[in-house]
């Protein structure tokens, strides 16, 4: 078991994300970077969308009340446990009486811990991810707190030390060029807006949250009279509401909007999203469906080696 003693800017309990239920307006949650998840979980030996901590920009600390096995992935800074310097992308034996320390981040915005057999952690809507907004899911539908404790769902020993291997170890930067399709309202921007939206580098704003992250530096206007009827939006999403500038939607975003689709990111760079943090720099490289789905079978043909073992 866990004791949370810090817990960070937003830390919260995800897993799979919540399918089947757009039709009622509940999002999908789960792990924004969902890549960084799933390699936390296989140092442990468990599924990929097995319930981890999902630690925004670190500052986190915790103390281990069993023995346990756990693993750090995604963006990490200085992790160490009881002062001892640790590291990301193995599986990490501890002790009771051990205490986590996991440091501000310089790059990256998310850290993914996961321990042996998954956190237990309340279920809604079929996953026990946590969906803030709406409260529910994860611990009681909210962020954890000082004093929160964290139980696995079983045994929480892995008789096993793996380490992922180096050419699937993401790197993070601040600056991020991620691939995209064109969208349903993409053929509303003029060709100069089209280059803009495809060619020109935007900045993250302050608004890079779990449900979307807001473009400025460049603005562009689609020829559309503001009175678009409600239509389907996914994770991935970039919407261009009137004053101009691009929004990316993201895993807790809303089912439908009423703004101009003007591009899609390619599911192969999806996982990105989650780790782009305000200042950033992020450029959308536009593709054909037909090469975003030949990059997403590539990018599945080198993750299976490791992932699906």
């Amino acid at each position: 078991m866990l004791v949370v003693t810090k817990p960070s800017l937003q830390t919260t309990l995800q897993g799979a994300p919540r399918l089947g239920y757009r039709h009622y307006g509940i999002p999908y949650s789960g792990a924004a970077d969902a890549l960084s998840q799933a390699l936390a979980n296989r140092l442990v030996g468990n599924a990929a969308t097995e319930t981890v901590l999902e630690i925004t920009y670190g500052g986190f600390e915790a103390e281990v009340t069993e023995a346990c096995t756990i693993a750090v992935a995604g963006a990490c800074g200085l992790i160490t446990i009881s002062g001892e310097t640790a590291s990301a992308h193995t599986s990490l034996h501890l002790r009771s009486g051990d205490r986590i320390e996991i440091a501000p981040l310089r790059h990256g915005m998310r850290t993914y811990l996961a321990i042996r057999s998954g956190f237990a952690a309340t279920e809604a809507f079929g996953s026990s991810s946590t969906y803030l907004p709406a409260g529910f899911g994860g611990l009681d539908g909210r962020a954890l707190q000082a004093g929160d404790r964290l139980a696995p769902e079983g045994d929480a020993n892995f008789r096993q030390t793996l380490e992922t291997p180096p050419t699937h170890r993401p790197v993070f930067s601040s600056a991020i060029a991620l691939r995209a399709c064109a969208s349903a309202e993409t053929d509303t921007l003029n060709r100069a807006d089209r280059e803009t939206l495809f060619m020109e580098t935007f900045l993250a704003d302050r608004q890079a949250t779990r449900m979307g992250i807001g473009l400025t530096g460049h603005t562009v206007t689609p020829n559309s009279d503001g009175k678009m009827k409600s239509a389907p939006v996914f994770p991935g999403t970039v919407q261009c509401p009137p004053s101009g500038a691009p929004v990316i939607l993201l895993c807790d975003a809303q089912t439908t909007g009423g703004y101009p689709r003007i591009a899609s990111i390619a599911r192969c760079d999806r996982h990105l999203l989650g780790q782009i943090r305000p200042g950033d720099r992020v450029q959308l490289l536009e593709r054909s469906p037909e090469a975003a789905l030949q990059d997403l079978a590539e990018k599945q043909r080198l993750l299976a080696a490791w992932l699906d073992a």
